[in-house]
């Protein structure tokens, strides 16, 4: 099953451009079942990204674009009267899918937002008190404007602890986009790609995954960490039990990409920053990636 993970990053290498670290953690956020936070400015390849991931593993992709008057039955999906049958018919929204872009998530209001708690955390849909599970593997790609940016509504903390991490994917290099204009000329883009990937392996990978030991003296130093958040006086808000069991999840999956049935404690330091600094809310001002790094400095390893 290892050289499935290394087809699927070959592929995506295609199309994507000198961007390892952040396919690297998107294959991490898909392999420990979560999902995945882009915040970046327009232009830098988070559409092609998860255009790309869908057309790899073979999966159904739909693109939702999020503008103010979007409505949570935009997203869920409503039913709709068929006079023909005399019975109300369950129109499915873009939520039921493989791979969801939720292009521009802060520009929907709060209410249209929270259409996604409850997929995100459960893989179903509640629509007129019928839960209606989406298809297997499930995987939101988020991306989010800079919140200076005009006509952004910033994620509650409960969405944005929904999301096992978070990144940037920012501006490539210039030898990095002379590559990528050479590369439109003589190389494939997104239509072009061949699925090099069943959606059942990926699931035997997400299990094989869950599998990876993680040993109680590293679970200690991960709720080490956790717990220096909650008591740390330049946070307000700090991680809950969530982020803690998305950190193992996602220490499993980064190791596992690494070709261990072990993880290490290099694999939480790796991923500490993208896992937990979202899932804060910093006191007056500061940087919750910095309180991160801090932290790492200063809780003891194993």
């Amino acid at each position: 099953m290892r050289d499935g993970i290394e087809r699927l990053t070959k592929n995506l290498g295609q199309v994507i451009v000198g961007k390892q670290d952040a396919i690297r953690l998107v294959l991490v956020a898909l392999l420990s079942g979560g999902h995945i936070l882009l915040e970046d400015v327009p232009g830098v390849g988070k559409t092609l990204l998860a255009k790309s991931l869908a057309r790899s593993i073979d999966g159904k992709f739909q693109r939702l674009q999020c503008t103010p008057d979007l409505m949570p039955t935009d997203i869920t999906g409503t039913s709709i009267w068929n006079p023909r049958t005399g019975e109300f018919e369950f129109m499915p929204g873009p939520i039921f899918a493989n791979v969801l872009l939720a292009d521009e998530v802060n520009r929907a209001t709060p209410r249209t937002q929270s259409a996604l708690l409850e997929v995100m955390e459960e893989q179903q849909v509640t629509v007129d008190g019928t839960s209606r599970p989406v298809q297997s593997p499930f995987f939101v790609i988020a991306t989010q404007n800079p919140v200076e940016y005009q006509g952004t509504f910033p994620l509650p903390e409960a969405q944005m602890d929904r999301f096992a991490l978070s990144l940037s994917l920012g501006y490539p290099t210039e030898d990095e986009e002379l590559q990528m204009l050479q590369r439109l000329q003589d190389h494939p883009q997104t239509n072009d790609l061949e699925p090099c990937i069943s959606l059942e392996e990926v699931q035997e990978l997400q299990r094989l995954s869950a599998q990876v030991k993680v040993e109680t003296t590293l679970q200690k130093y991960m709720l080490n960490l956790v717990r220096a958040t909650r008591e740390d006086e330049e946070v307000t808000l700090g991680i809950s039990p969530r982020g803690s069991v998305a950190l193992q999840r996602t220490t499993q999956a980064l190791a596992f990409l690494d070709g261990r049935d072990y993880a290490i404690p290099d694999d939480v330091k790796y991923l500490v920053p993208y896992v937990l600094s979202h899932r804060m809310i910093p006191a007056g001002g500061r940087q919750s990636k910095a309180i991160a790094e801090r932290l790492l400095n200063t809780v003891a390893i194993p």
